[in-house]
């Protein structure tokens, strides 16, 4: 982690001044050029001798190509803890945003489509979702269905509005008595636990509660198959990955080079890499910001990820944007807390 004590008042302006101006023009900054944008009240050659001290710290980059200088992850690091101040929505952005994300469906995957394509088109980043986790969500209620003789539709209404449709193979058809039965034992037995808890204390749960054979037998199959029954319930539709629109990206100066541009289609067409690292991003309130190389994955390294936790009952999910390490943070980080805090007013 940079801090910036590392760092004289000097230092501190115009490490400020290069990330902005980098920000703004994906141009490596030179001196002349931040005396003449910023009015730094010192010359041309002050400012040249403080960004090559920056660039002794770590803070700053000078490409062979060029006389200027860009900032490293580090120095975007320092920004968003020390520096930075984050710029308010304008009025303007408050009604875009709960424009699109209210028009439209109530369901928790069109809210989340909705928030992300907005989120993209606002930032001019890659908008992200990913769906609440529902190993977490709470069991309310279970319902058997006879789908066919040998196979039963189980319908499992969650916290959160959430309901998911399992279907269960039984070795032939299942008297109503015994079928009412079961029913009656898993909502006594499984109503109220986490999906989690439910997959993990089934057999104890379960055992020595039938009252005939038949619904010994099929008390059995749930005790056997829990762990994948309601495994596909909790990894099911909404813990997938919502993306914006990738062409947002595809157009900044960072994806022009073939190889920059493959690590971005790679990183969007590989949902379950993107889910895991969009999970691993969340957790908790606030804004979760990860930069470049703290990724830990070679792969990532020109990618920023800010994301924030919204919450759909008692359940919680992440929504954020991806974009390159140069991005707006000032910005990016008001409109991806204000979208959170939106998307949980309506789910919640």
């Amino acid at each position: 982690m940079a801090h910036s004590s590392e760092l004289s008042e000097r230092e501190r302006q115009v490490l400020e001044a290069v990330i902005h101006s980098y920000v703004a023009t994906a141009e490596p900054a030179g001196s002349r050029t931040l005396s003449r944008r910023f009015g730094l009240g010192i010359s041309p050659a002050t400012i040249r001798n403080t960004m090559s001290d920056l660039e002794e710290k770590g803070f700053l980059f000078h490409p062979h190509t060029s006389a200027g200088r860009i900032p490293t992850d580090k120095a975007y690091r320092t920004y968003v803890d020390s520096l930075m101040r984050v710029d308010p929505l304008t009025g303007d952005e408050r009604r875009r945003l709960a424009e699109d994300i209210q028009g439209g469906g109530s369901a928790i995957e069109n809210i989340l489509r909705r928030a992300a394509q907005s989120l993209g088109v606002l930032t001019q980043e890659l908008g992200v979702a990913l769906g609440p986790r529902l190993d977490r969500a709470t069991l309310r209620q279970v319902e058997l269905v006879r789908v066919s003789s040998d196979r039963l539709l189980m319908v499992l209404s969650l916290s959160g509005g959430a309901v998911r449709t399992i279907f269960v193979e039984v070795p032939g058809i299942i008297a109503d008595d015994a079928l009412i039965g079961v029913t009656i034992v898993l909502n006594e037995r499984l109503a109220g636990l986490t999906l989690d808890q439910v997959r993990t204390s089934l057999a104890s749960r379960l055992r020595d509660v039938a009252t005939t054979p038949q619904a010994a037998e099929l008390l059995n199959i749930f005790v056997q198959e829990g762990e994948q029954v309601f495994g596909r319930a909790a990894a099911d539709p909404l813990d997938t990955v919502v993306l914006g629109q990738p062409s947002l990206l595809a157009d900044k100066p960072e994806f022009a080079s073939g190889e920059r541009l493959r690590q971005l289609i790679e990183l969007t067409e590989t949902r379950q890499q993107l889910g895991r690292l969009l999970e691993t991003r969340g957790g908790g309130p606030g804004i979760s910001i990860t930069i470049g190389n703290e990724h830990g994955d070679p792969r990532l390294e020109p990618f920023t990820v800010v994301t924030a936790e919204y919450n759909a009952g008692s359940l919680s999910g992440v929504i954020g944007v991806i974009g390159p390490t140069r991005m707006s943070y000032d910005k990016v980080i008001a409109l991806v807390d204000h979208t959170s805090r939106l998307v949980s007013n309506l789910l919640c």
